[in-house]
């Protein structure tokens, strides 16, 4: 008693889960050479379950005493055995009642499965005919699958095998079973039979040669009579063989049964016939099959039975298989489907690796999709097993490489987890146990020793996640939904048609259209594959645009710019909003696409609306002092900020194309953009006026905002009307000679050539304007504006407000100037008619020559300058008394113009459409062109392009021109009443 318990803590602690039990198994084995039964207890602590091998070891030996002896002169023998009995109780039980097939384990490869499981029924593999009787020919069978089972199972253990060559072989094995099956079925209905060409095809994994080692085993069957044989008979025979061949596979006897084979794939499922001629297969499919039936003959291949007129079955239906995604709603169906068997499976949740979320399945079907939609145009992707096709998909640039390596990687180790699981009993399941024992022989068997539990759940559970992640990213692309949709003349980009196609579409250019496509797209690279994946659909969304030529041409020079950087198609093909939205972007502004060609890198920021919200002003700000700060020279620090504006433009710009902000917002995100580049570019130059002065500046410096920027309304060809204010702490002659270097040097990096729009400073409504100083004192400011400020002048203070600089200057500078622009009282008479007959003569002179002026959108009647001028009398006849009227920007002064009671709503409403409709117009005419203009187009192609970028039908541009005259005609008449009085 005292050697067992020493000898069952010493098995304890080798791994063992219950020492005492191991201890008396292992008395069992004892032998004369006692160093050997040590030898085999040493190796059994290695396999997945000790515990389990040491049982059926012993109950192998009590059978077969021979089988110690053999297994003590044969160490590659005893590794193959322990490794079977370790995880499969169900094959170690075998053993047991064939111990002799142990044999088996020794012979390194084995011969073909269909000669040998034929043999095995009594039938001669050149004339299958079984000689045995029928009980008997099934026990056969099943003694033999079993036994090549346990042949593949020991060499798949110990690592012999890889995981594709193990699933290729259950599948030839199970097919030769088939073939055996038939065999037996054959002589079951003897030499009356009417005779009956009859082939089965393997469905799902067994037609992809990756199937499990435990499954229902789906087949469909055709038939035809032999030449002159009637077709009804025939039939009734081939159906006979057929279920008499599912029987012989799946029928219990005192070796079991093998697997069910499965016909409910067949046309019309389990309520069809289960044998149809080939025409009658056809004929269903072309006329009522569903979406599901193609994905599922996706995998169909000929497995036993008439192997000619199997391949005649395939090559007939590969044809509809591959043409299926164009069926309507195709994309939508297989979503909808792999739906319904979560739904289906949601009671066994996350631990079902086959059926649940980042299961198996999630996997193949996002790869059967991928394949479905795209395989059609590219047959390099139609394979019938899933590691094999996800391969193709990424070498052709379906899949990313790194998703596809994720897939790959969930995939293998969810399918050798499925095969450990069904090993155990050889029973089919897909759900992961809970007890921790079967955890820890899972754990084990997948090579983790030290904590088997908790790595194999971490393992698998990180899988799982990433299966997921790639199967929502994957399956629910939106682009396959775009490209299942596309006439295949039209995906094909290449056919004689094409150039009447794109013309149709809406391009302008067809030739110069196919030049940039067969550059994209020509050659065997990577990126040309992805670019023929991406372009079909490309072209249908540039098409929806204002410009599909412009959209294309943009396109290429970003690609071109782009095509090398590996992210940047990648981006395209699994992030269908960035592809979709850039399109809208490239085919509506050229303005936006000469950003983007200059700024490729904010490519990205089309992918989400949250990244197109304007980012605030404080973080930009800081964002460019820490570019000027970066750099020595002012130059090269001023070069940085407007590369951050460049991006900070497309961001804007992008947004107001797709409807994401207003034309208020759009002026305020200008505006503030242009703050922080003046003062970007102030403190570029204050730090290189300082260097050269070696010494610190003797003066505070401002930069007051003026005009639109002043307002806040900034366009996107907006200059930036300032002032230069200073405040020396010294000497003030030094003070303004340092001052006016920093404000000229401003003005220099500012227009400095760049690959970007210029921000230029224009300081012309300064006091005296040209003709006046650059740079003035407060002091000064205050002087002039004293003695001899004119009502322009204080109409344009109107919209001064501080931009840069020196912020307590800038304060003192607002205070003062708010005695000039919000005069106490308010203006006189003879300050209303002088400003009312500036108003008249600069709509009389300053009106561009040849302009139309009901068309001009600034000048013309009921455009920007009535609106404005409305707006700024009011202001200098009552901030005074009304603190809501004191804002520097047009709208605002509206609103609070008829909250008290100084405008009518209706007024106010006539005067904000108007305005918001003529910013709209140069906004979009700076858009779409690239270049600024301010009347409503007169050439009716730019004019189309105006209106279709406004949000006009593509045949509105007539609506869109009388929308303008109507609109301005009623701002017109408020503003004559309102401003003039009439």
């Amino acid at each position: 008693m005292p050697r067992i318990e020493s000898t069952a803590a010493r098995l304890a602690k080798l791994g063992f889960a219950d020492g005492a039990r191991a201890a008396r198994l292992a008395a069992t084995l004892a032998t004369p050479e006692a160093g050997e039964a040590e030898e085999l207890l040493r190796d059994l602590v290695r396999v997945a379950d000790p515990d389990l091998a040491l049982t059926s070891l012993t109950r192998l030996a009590e059978r077969d005493p021979g089988v110690l002896r053999t297994l003590s002169g044969d160490r590659p023998l005893r590794e193959r055995l322990f490794a079977v009995l370790g995880v499969s109780a169900a094959l170690g039980e075998h053993l047991v009642r064939h111990p002799g097939q142990t044999a088996l384990l020794a012979v390194p490869e084995l011969g073909d499965p269909r000669d040998e499981l034929l043999r095995a029924v009594g039938a001669d593999p050149a004339a299958p005919e079984p000689r045995a009787g029928a009980g008997d020919a099934l026990v056969a069978l099943r003694v033999a699958y079993r036994g090549r089972l346990l042949h593949l199972a020991a060499r798949d253990l110990t690592g012999a095998a890889a995981h594709a060559e193990v699933t290729a072989e259950l599948s030839d094995l199970a097919g030769a079973a088939l073939e055996a099956a038939l065999a037996i079925a054959r002589a079951e209905a003897g030499d009356d039979a009417e005779p009956v060409r009859l082939a089965v095809i393997g469905m799902g994994k067994c037609g992809a040669r990756e199937l499990n080692y435990i499954s229902d085993v789906d087949v469909v069957f055709v038939a035809e009579p032999h030449d002159g044989a009637d077709e009804t008979k025939a039939l009734r025979t081939a159906t006979r063989l057929a279920q008499a061949m599912m029987r012989a596979c799946s029928a219990a006897t005192p070796e079991g049964a093998l697997w069910e084979v499965d016909a409910g794939l067949r046309p019309e499922g389990r309520s069809g016939p289960l044998v149809r001629t080939l025409a009658s297969h056809l004929a269903y499919y072309r006329r009522w099959a569903k979406t599901w039936e193609f994905q599922a003959l996706l995998k169909a291949r000929p497995v036993a039975g008439d192997a000619e007129l199997g391949a005649a079955y395939v090559a007939a239906v590969n044809d509809l298989v591959w043409s299926a995604a164009t069926r309507e709603n195709f994309v939508e169906d297989v979503q909808a489907m792999r739906r319904r068997v979560e739904e289906h499976v949601r009671a066994e949740g996350e631990r079902q690796i086959k059926l649940g979320p980042g299961g198996l399945r999630d996997i193949e079907f996002a790869v059967q999709l991928l394949q479905l939609v795209h395989g059609r145009l590219d047959p390099l992707l139609r394979r019938k097993a899933t590691l094999p096709a996800l391969a193709a998909l990424s070498r052709g640039g379906y899949v990313g490489r790194e998703d596809a390596r994720g897939l790959a990687e969930a995939y293998t180790f969810l399918r050798r987890v499925e095969h450990l699981l069904q090993l155990y009993r050889l029973r089919r399941t897909h759900v992961l146990p809970a007890a921790e024992e079967d955890l820890r022989r899972l754990g084990r068997a997948l090579g983790t020793q030290v904590d088997p539990v908790g790595e194999f759940t971490g393992r698998w559970r990180r899988h799982a996640m990433e299966a997921r992640r790639l199967h929502e990213k994957l399956f629910y692309r939106p682009l396959l939904q775009a490209v299942a949709r596309l006439p295949e003349s039209e995906a094909r980009l290449s056919t004689s048609a094409a150039m009447a196609r794109l013309e149709a579409l809406g391009y302008v250019d067809p030739p110069g259209a196919l030049r940039h496509i067969a550059a994209l797209t020509s050659g065997v690279s990577r990126r040309a594959a992805i670019q023929r994946t991406l372009l079909p659909v490309m072209l249908d969304w540039f098409a929806g645009t204002p410009d599909p030529d412009a959209g294309l041409l943009g396109f290429r020079q970003v690609s071109d710019k782009l095509g090398s950087t590996p992210w940047y198609l990648r981006l395209l093909r699994d992030e269908t909003a960035v592809a979709s939205r850039m399109a809208r972007v490239l085919g509506t502004s050229r303005y936006a696409t000469g950003l983007l060609t200059h700024a490729p890198e904010a490519v990205p920021l089309l992918g989400s609306d949250a990244d197109l919200a304007a980012r605030p002003a404080a973080a930009l700000l800081a964002e460019a002092t820490a570019a000027v700060s970066r750099h020595d020279d002012a130059e090269s620090a001023v070069g940085a900020v407007r590369a951050l504006r460049r991006k900070e433009l497309f961001r804007t710009a992008v947004a107001d194309i797709s409807g994401l902000i207003d034309i208020e917002q759009v002026g305020v995100a200008l505006s503030e953009l242009n703050d922080v580049t003046i003062q970007a570019a102030l403190d570029a130059a204050i730090a290189k006026v300082t260097l050269e002065r070696r010494a610190p500046l003797p003066t505070r410096v401002a930069v007051i905002a003026m005009g639109r920027l002043g307002g806040m309304e900034c366009s996107y060809a907006s200059d930036a009307d300032v002032m230069f204010v200073h405040a020396p702490a010294e000497a003030e002659r030094d003070a303004t000679d340092a001052a006016f270097a920093v404000a000229n040097e401003v003005r220099r990096l500012l227009a400095l050539p760049a690959p970007d729009p210029p921000l230029l400073i224009d300081p012309d409504l300064r006091p005296e304007g040209r003709q006046g100083p650059l740079v003035r004192t407060l002091a000064s400011y205050a002087a002039y504006y004293a003695r001899w400020s004119s009502p322009w002048e204080s109409q344009a203070l109107l919209r001064a407000r501080f931009s840069a600089g020196d912020a307590g200057l800038g304060a003192e500078f607002t205070e003062m100037i708010d005695r000039i622009r919000y005069p106490a009282g308010g203006i006189g008479d003879d300050a209303v008619r002088e400003i009312r007959r500036l108003k008249a003569r600069m709509e009389a002179e300053r009106l561009p020559r040849g302009a139309d002026p009901a068309l001009h959108t600034k000048l013309g009647p009921g455009g920007l300058s009535d609106v404005e001028w409305v707006a700024q009398l009011l202001q200098l006849r009552h901030a005074h008394e009304h603190p809501s009227l004191r804002t520097t920007r047009t709208l605002e002064t509206l609103r609070a113009a008829v909250a008290a009671e100084l405008l009518g709503p209706a007024d106010a409403e006539e005067l904000t459409g108007a305005w918001r409709f003529a910013s709209r117009i140069r906004d979009a005419i700076m858009l779409i062109k690239g270049r600024p203009g301010d009347s409503v187009p007169v050439d009716v192609r730019e004019r189309r392009l105006a209106a279709r970028t406004l949000g006009y039908a593509p045949d509105g541009s007539e609506d869109f021109l009388n929308d303008y005259r109507r609109v301005t005609r009623r701002a017109r008449q408020v503003m004559e009443r309102v401003f003039y009085g009439s």
